[in-house]
Protein backbone atom coordinates (compact mmCIF):
# COMPACT_ATOMS: atom_id res chain seq x y z
CA UNK A 1 0.00 0.00 0.00
CA UNK A 2 1.50 3.33 -1.08
CA UNK A 3 1.34 6.45 1.04
CA UNK A 4 1.84 9.97 -0.28
CA UNK A 5 2.66 13.22 1.48
CA UNK A 6 1.85 15.67 -1.35
CA UNK A 7 -0.37 14.99 -4.35
CA UNK A 8 -0.33 17.36 -7.32
CA UNK A 9 -3.68 17.25 -9.15
CA UNK A 10 -3.79 18.78 -12.62
CA UNK A 11 -7.19 20.02 -13.70
CA UNK A 12 -8.39 20.11 -10.11
CA UNK A 13 -10.88 22.88 -10.85
CA UNK A 14 -12.65 20.75 -13.44
CA UNK A 15 -15.45 18.25 -13.00
CA UNK A 16 -13.61 15.05 -12.08
CA UNK A 17 -10.66 16.88 -10.52
CA UNK A 18 -12.72 18.95 -8.09
CA UNK A 19 -14.70 15.87 -7.10
CA UNK A 20 -11.44 13.98 -6.57
CA UNK A 21 -10.06 16.68 -4.28
CA UNK A 22 -13.29 16.75 -2.28
CA UNK A 23 -13.21 12.94 -2.09
CA UNK A 24 -9.58 12.72 -0.94
CA UNK A 25 -10.11 15.19 1.88
CA UNK A 26 -13.35 13.43 2.82
CA UNK A 27 -14.12 9.77 2.28
CA UNK A 28 -10.67 9.01 0.90
CA UNK A 29 -9.07 9.82 4.23
CA UNK A 30 -5.96 11.37 2.69
CA UNK A 31 -3.94 13.13 5.40
CA UNK A 32 -1.30 14.93 3.34
CA UNK A 33 -1.28 18.00 1.10
CA UNK A 34 -2.97 18.55 -2.24
CA UNK A 35 -1.76 21.04 -4.83
CA UNK A 36 -4.38 21.94 -7.46
CA UNK A 37 -2.79 23.06 -10.73
CA UNK A 38 -5.34 24.41 -13.19
CA UNK A 39 -5.28 26.93 -16.03
CA UNK A 40 -8.90 27.94 -15.32
CA UNK A 41 -10.13 27.64 -18.87
CA UNK A 42 -13.86 27.88 -19.55
CA UNK A 43 -14.70 24.60 -17.75
CA UNK A 44 -12.47 25.16 -14.70
CA UNK A 45 -14.16 26.51 -11.61
CA UNK A 46 -12.31 26.68 -8.27
CA UNK A 47 -15.63 27.39 -6.55
CA UNK A 48 -16.20 23.63 -6.81
CA UNK A 49 -13.58 23.14 -4.06
CA UNK A 50 -14.79 26.03 -1.88
CA UNK A 51 -15.31 23.86 1.20
CA UNK A 52 -11.82 22.42 0.90
CA UNK A 53 -10.38 25.92 0.57
CA UNK A 54 -12.19 27.04 3.72
CA UNK A 55 -11.10 24.01 5.73
CA UNK A 56 -7.57 23.48 4.44
CA UNK A 57 -6.48 26.48 2.36
CA UNK A 58 -2.86 27.48 3.02
CA UNK A 59 -2.33 24.45 5.26
CA UNK A 60 -3.08 21.27 3.33
CA UNK A 61 -4.66 22.66 0.16
CA UNK A 62 -2.90 24.93 -2.33
CA UNK A 63 -3.95 26.34 -5.70
CA UNK A 64 -1.63 27.26 -8.54
CA UNK A 65 -3.04 28.84 -11.70
CA UNK A 66 -0.87 27.39 -14.46
CA UNK A 67 -1.11 25.87 -17.92
CA UNK A 68 0.33 22.36 -18.05
CA UNK A 69 2.11 23.33 -21.29
CA UNK A 70 4.03 26.05 -19.42
CA UNK A 71 7.17 24.17 -18.41
CA UNK A 72 8.64 26.89 -16.15
CA UNK A 73 5.35 27.10 -14.23
CA UNK A 74 5.17 23.33 -13.78
CA UNK A 75 8.82 23.18 -12.74
CA UNK A 76 8.15 25.94 -10.21
CA UNK A 77 5.23 23.96 -8.74
CA UNK A 78 7.44 20.89 -8.34
CA UNK A 79 10.20 22.94 -6.75
CA UNK A 80 7.80 24.68 -4.37
CA UNK A 81 5.75 21.71 -3.17
CA UNK A 82 7.91 18.62 -3.91
CA UNK A 83 4.98 16.32 -4.78
CA UNK A 84 5.49 12.58 -4.55
CA UNK A 85 2.41 11.84 -6.67
CA UNK A 86 0.75 13.40 -9.71
CA UNK A 87 -2.83 12.75 -10.77
CA UNK A 88 -3.08 14.05 -14.31
CA UNK A 89 -6.65 15.06 -15.15
CA UNK A 90 -6.13 18.35 -17.00
CA UNK A 91 -7.42 17.95 -20.56
CA UNK A 92 -9.59 19.35 -23.26
CA UNK A 93 -12.39 16.82 -23.15
CA UNK A 94 -15.43 17.71 -25.27
CA UNK A 95 -15.71 15.80 -28.54
CA UNK A 96 -17.78 18.48 -30.31
CA UNK A 97 -15.22 21.15 -29.48
CA UNK A 98 -12.43 18.92 -30.78
CA UNK A 99 -14.21 18.62 -34.12
CA UNK A 100 -14.56 22.39 -34.40
CA UNK A 101 -11.08 23.24 -33.08
CA UNK A 102 -8.67 20.29 -32.81
CA UNK A 103 -5.48 22.31 -32.25
CA UNK A 104 -6.21 23.07 -28.60
CA UNK A 105 -6.71 19.35 -27.94
CA UNK A 106 -3.37 18.40 -29.43
CA UNK A 107 -1.61 21.15 -27.51
CA UNK A 108 -3.14 20.46 -24.10
CA UNK A 109 -3.62 16.71 -24.21
CA UNK A 110 -0.42 15.72 -25.98
CA UNK A 111 2.10 18.52 -25.36
CA UNK A 112 0.75 19.21 -21.87
CA UNK A 113 1.11 15.58 -20.90
CA UNK A 114 4.63 15.50 -22.33
CA UNK A 115 5.57 18.57 -20.28
CA UNK A 116 4.27 17.03 -17.05
CA UNK A 117 5.99 13.72 -17.70
CA UNK A 118 9.31 15.34 -18.49
CA UNK A 119 9.23 17.66 -15.49
CA UNK A 120 8.32 14.74 -13.22
CA UNK A 121 11.13 12.60 -14.68
CA UNK A 122 13.65 15.36 -14.06
CA UNK A 123 12.39 16.29 -10.59
CA UNK A 124 12.12 12.72 -9.32
CA UNK A 125 15.47 11.58 -10.80
CA UNK A 126 14.87 7.84 -10.76
CA UNK A 127 12.98 7.70 -7.45
CA UNK A 128 10.74 4.66 -6.99
CA UNK A 129 8.63 6.03 -4.10
CA UNK A 130 6.66 8.33 -6.41
CA UNK A 131 3.79 7.87 -8.85
CA UNK A 132 2.43 9.54 -11.98
CA UNK A 133 -1.18 8.50 -12.51
CA UNK A 134 -2.70 9.40 -15.87
CA UNK A 135 -6.48 9.56 -16.30
CA UNK A 136 -7.80 8.73 -19.76
CA UNK A 137 -11.00 7.71 -21.52
CA UNK A 138 -12.63 4.66 -23.07
CA UNK A 139 -13.00 6.67 -26.28
CA UNK A 140 -9.42 5.75 -27.24
CA UNK A 141 -10.73 2.27 -28.08
CA UNK A 142 -13.08 3.48 -30.80
CA UNK A 143 -16.58 2.10 -31.26
CA UNK A 144 -18.11 -1.25 -30.28
CA UNK A 145 -20.78 -3.23 -32.11
CA UNK A 146 -23.87 -4.61 -30.42
CA UNK A 147 -21.84 -6.96 -28.23
CA UNK A 148 -18.49 -7.14 -26.49
CA UNK A 149 -16.61 -4.88 -24.11
CA UNK A 150 -13.45 -2.78 -24.06
CA UNK A 151 -10.70 -4.44 -22.03
CA UNK A 152 -7.17 -3.31 -21.29
CA UNK A 153 -6.04 -5.45 -24.26
CA UNK A 154 -8.40 -3.79 -26.77
CA UNK A 155 -6.36 -2.12 -29.55
CA UNK A 156 -6.62 1.65 -29.70
CA UNK A 157 -8.82 2.95 -32.52
CA UNK A 158 -9.67 6.63 -31.80
CA UNK A 159 -12.29 8.24 -34.04
CA UNK A 160 -12.23 11.95 -33.08
CA UNK A 161 -9.50 14.56 -32.56
CA UNK A 162 -10.29 14.37 -28.83
CA UNK A 163 -9.88 10.61 -28.55
CA UNK A 164 -6.81 10.68 -30.80
CA UNK A 165 -5.17 13.26 -28.55
CA UNK A 166 -5.93 11.16 -25.48
CA UNK A 167 -4.57 8.05 -27.18
CA UNK A 168 -1.36 9.94 -27.91
CA UNK A 169 -1.05 11.02 -24.28
CA UNK A 170 -1.62 7.44 -23.08
CA UNK A 171 1.20 6.19 -25.29
CA UNK A 172 3.52 8.92 -24.01
CA UNK A 173 2.83 7.92 -20.40
CA UNK A 174 3.68 4.29 -21.05
CA UNK A 175 6.71 5.26 -23.14
CA UNK A 176 8.10 7.29 -20.23
CA UNK A 177 7.66 4.26 -18.00
CA UNK A 178 9.38 1.84 -20.37
CA UNK A 179 12.09 4.24 -21.56
CA UNK A 180 12.95 6.14 -18.38
CA UNK A 181 11.56 3.93 -15.63
CA UNK A 182 9.08 6.61 -14.50
CA UNK A 183 6.62 4.97 -12.06
CA UNK A 184 3.24 5.33 -13.74
CA UNK A 185 -0.27 3.92 -13.64
CA UNK A 186 -2.99 4.62 -16.19
CA UNK A 187 -6.77 4.36 -16.17
CA UNK A 188 -9.41 4.56 -18.90
CA UNK A 189 -12.88 5.38 -17.68
CA UNK A 190 -16.39 5.40 -19.12
CA UNK A 191 -18.74 8.42 -19.13
CA UNK A 192 -18.70 10.20 -15.78
CA UNK A 193 -21.70 11.98 -14.28
CA UNK A 194 -22.38 13.75 -11.00
CA UNK A 195 -22.07 17.16 -9.29
CA UNK A 196 -19.97 20.06 -10.62
CA UNK A 197 -20.05 18.94 -14.27
CA UNK A 198 -19.84 21.74 -16.82
CA UNK A 199 -23.21 22.18 -18.57
CA UNK A 200 -21.95 21.37 -22.07
CA UNK A 201 -22.08 17.67 -21.14
CA UNK A 202 -25.20 15.59 -21.73
CA UNK A 203 -26.76 15.18 -18.28
CA UNK A 204 -26.32 18.71 -16.86
CA UNK A 205 -27.24 20.19 -20.25
CA UNK A 206 -30.50 18.24 -20.34
CA UNK A 207 -31.33 18.93 -16.68
CA UNK A 208 -30.79 22.68 -16.99
CA UNK A 209 -32.55 22.90 -20.36
CA UNK A 210 -35.59 21.17 -18.85
CA UNK A 211 -35.69 23.67 -16.00
CA UNK A 212 -35.42 26.55 -18.48
CA UNK A 213 -37.93 25.14 -20.99
CA UNK A 214 -35.26 24.96 -23.70
CA UNK A 215 -34.98 22.27 -26.40
CA UNK A 216 -33.34 18.97 -25.47
CA UNK A 217 -31.04 18.40 -28.49
CA UNK A 218 -30.36 14.80 -29.42
CA UNK A 219 -27.93 13.52 -32.04
CA UNK A 220 -29.13 11.15 -34.75
CA UNK A 221 -31.63 8.51 -33.64
CA UNK A 222 -30.65 8.68 -29.95
CA UNK A 223 -29.63 5.02 -29.90
CA UNK A 224 -25.93 5.56 -29.19
CA UNK A 225 -24.98 3.58 -26.08
CA UNK A 226 -22.73 4.72 -23.26
CA UNK A 227 -21.55 3.15 -20.00
CA UNK A 228 -22.19 5.59 -17.13
CA UNK A 229 -19.92 5.89 -14.08
CA UNK A 230 -20.79 7.97 -11.03
CA UNK A 231 -17.92 10.38 -10.38
CA UNK A 232 -17.52 9.37 -6.74
CA UNK A 233 -17.10 5.74 -7.80
CA UNK A 234 -14.54 6.86 -10.36
CA UNK A 235 -12.56 8.72 -7.72
CA UNK A 236 -12.63 5.79 -5.31
CA UNK A 237 -11.17 3.73 -8.17
CA UNK A 238 -8.44 6.30 -8.84
CA UNK A 239 -7.47 6.33 -5.17
CA UNK A 240 -7.42 2.53 -5.12
CA UNK A 241 -5.13 2.41 -8.16
CA UNK A 242 -2.81 5.04 -6.71
CA UNK A 243 -2.38 3.13 -3.47
CA UNK A 244 -2.49 -0.46 -4.69
CA UNK A 245 -2.10 -0.56 -8.48
CA UNK A 246 0.87 -2.22 -10.15
CA UNK A 247 3.35 0.25 -11.61
CA UNK A 248 3.30 0.22 -15.40
CA UNK A 249 -0.19 -1.29 -15.50
CA UNK A 250 -3.41 0.15 -16.91
CA UNK A 251 -6.88 -0.29 -15.47
CA UNK A 252 -10.30 0.18 -17.03
CA UNK A 253 -12.93 1.81 -14.80
CA UNK A 254 -16.57 1.36 -15.76
CA UNK A 255 -19.98 1.84 -14.25
CA UNK A 256 -21.38 -1.34 -15.84
CA UNK A 257 -24.43 0.76 -16.71
CA UNK A 258 -25.12 0.65 -20.44
CA UNK A 259 -27.88 2.97 -21.59
CA UNK A 260 -29.12 4.10 -24.98
CA UNK A 261 -29.08 7.89 -24.94
CA UNK A 262 -32.81 8.10 -25.63
CA UNK A 263 -33.63 5.66 -22.79
CA UNK A 264 -31.35 7.63 -20.49
CA UNK A 265 -33.11 10.87 -21.37
CA UNK A 266 -36.49 9.25 -20.74
CA UNK A 267 -35.41 8.16 -17.25
CA UNK A 268 -33.83 11.55 -16.58
CA UNK A 269 -37.10 13.26 -17.53
CA UNK A 270 -38.99 11.04 -15.10
CA UNK A 271 -36.63 11.85 -12.23
CA UNK A 272 -36.58 15.62 -12.89
CA UNK A 273 -40.40 15.58 -13.09
CA UNK A 274 -40.64 13.65 -9.82
CA UNK A 275 -38.25 16.02 -8.06
CA UNK A 276 -39.90 19.21 -9.38
CA UNK A 277 -43.55 18.10 -9.44
CA UNK A 278 -43.77 18.88 -13.16
CA UNK A 279 -45.61 16.94 -15.85
CA UNK A 280 -43.03 14.71 -17.58
CA UNK A 281 -44.81 15.19 -20.92
CA UNK A 282 -43.90 18.87 -20.76
CA UNK A 283 -40.24 17.88 -20.76
CA UNK A 284 -40.69 15.16 -23.39
CA UNK A 285 -42.14 17.74 -25.78
CA UNK A 286 -38.77 19.55 -25.67
CA UNK A 287 -36.83 16.64 -27.26
CA UNK A 288 -35.35 17.83 -30.55
CA UNK A 289 -33.39 15.55 -32.88
CA UNK A 290 -30.45 17.15 -34.66
CA UNK A 291 -28.01 15.94 -37.33
CA UNK A 292 -25.54 13.41 -35.96
CA UNK A 293 -22.01 14.63 -35.34
CA UNK A 294 -19.15 13.34 -37.54
CA UNK A 295 -17.50 10.11 -36.35
CA UNK A 296 -20.07 9.56 -33.58
CA UNK A 297 -19.12 6.26 -31.92
CA UNK A 298 -22.11 3.94 -31.62
CA UNK A 299 -21.40 2.09 -28.39
CA UNK A 300 -18.95 2.11 -25.49
CA UNK A 301 -18.90 -0.54 -22.77
CA UNK A 302 -16.15 -1.23 -20.25
CA UNK A 303 -14.90 -4.54 -18.89
CA UNK A 304 -13.58 -3.50 -15.47
CA UNK A 305 -12.86 -7.00 -14.17
CA UNK A 306 -9.12 -6.29 -13.79
CA UNK A 307 -9.49 -3.55 -11.18
CA UNK A 308 -12.14 -5.62 -9.40
CA UNK A 309 -10.19 -8.88 -9.28
CA UNK A 310 -6.71 -7.46 -8.72
CA UNK A 311 -7.41 -4.44 -6.49
CA UNK A 312 -10.78 -5.26 -4.93
CA UNK A 313 -12.58 -2.14 -6.15
CA UNK A 314 -16.37 -2.03 -6.53
CA UNK A 315 -18.89 0.63 -7.49
CA UNK A 316 -20.82 1.87 -4.46
CA UNK A 317 -23.74 3.55 -6.25
CA UNK A 318 -26.52 2.13 -8.37
CA UNK A 319 -27.20 4.10 -11.54
CA UNK A 320 -30.66 5.21 -10.45
CA UNK A 321 -29.30 6.36 -7.08
CA UNK A 322 -26.46 8.29 -8.69
CA UNK A 323 -28.73 9.82 -11.32
CA UNK A 324 -31.23 11.02 -8.71
CA UNK A 325 -28.47 12.45 -6.52
CA UNK A 326 -27.10 14.27 -9.58
CA UNK A 327 -30.50 15.77 -10.42
CA UNK A 328 -30.97 16.89 -6.82
CA UNK A 329 -27.54 18.54 -6.80
CA UNK A 330 -28.32 20.63 -9.88
CA UNK A 331 -31.75 21.52 -8.54
CA UNK A 332 -30.30 22.74 -5.24
CA UNK A 333 -27.31 24.59 -6.72
CA UNK A 334 -28.81 26.96 -9.30
CA UNK A 335 -26.37 29.72 -8.34
CA UNK A 336 -23.35 27.57 -9.19
CA UNK A 337 -24.90 26.62 -12.52
CA UNK A 338 -25.70 30.20 -13.45
CA UNK A 339 -22.29 31.52 -12.43
CA UNK A 340 -20.52 28.82 -14.43
CA UNK A 341 -22.57 29.42 -17.55
CA UNK A 342 -22.20 33.19 -17.33
CA UNK A 343 -18.57 33.29 -16.22
CA UNK A 344 -19.54 35.09 -13.01
CA UNK A 345 -17.59 32.59 -10.91
CA UNK A 346 -14.51 34.63 -11.79
CA UNK A 347 -15.62 37.26 -9.29
CA UNK A 348 -15.59 34.48 -6.69
CA UNK A 349 -12.09 33.64 -7.90
CA UNK A 350 -10.95 37.23 -7.44
CA UNK A 351 -12.34 37.36 -3.89
CA UNK A 352 -10.69 34.11 -2.81
CA UNK A 353 -7.47 34.02 -4.81
CA UNK A 354 -6.98 37.64 -5.86
CA UNK A 355 -7.36 38.98 -9.38
CA UNK A 356 -5.28 36.99 -11.88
Amino acid sequence: MRNFSTILVTGGAGFIGSNLINYLFGQGGFEGRIVNVDALTYAGNPESTAEVLTAHGGKRYFFEKADICDRPAIEAAFEKYHPDAVVHLAAESHVDRSILGPEAFIKTNVMGTFTLLDVARTAWKGREDVLFHHVSTDEVYGSLGDSGFFSEETPYDPRSPYSASKAGSDHLVMAYHHTYGLPVTLSNCSNNYGPYQFPEKLLPLMILNMLSGKPLPFYGDGKNIRDWLYVEDHNSALWTIMRKGEVGRDYNIGGENEWENIRLLSRLIEIVAEETGADPETYRSLITYVKDRPGHDRRYAIDCSRIKSELGWRQAHSFDEGLRDTVRWYLTNPGWCERVRSGEYRSWLDRNYGAR
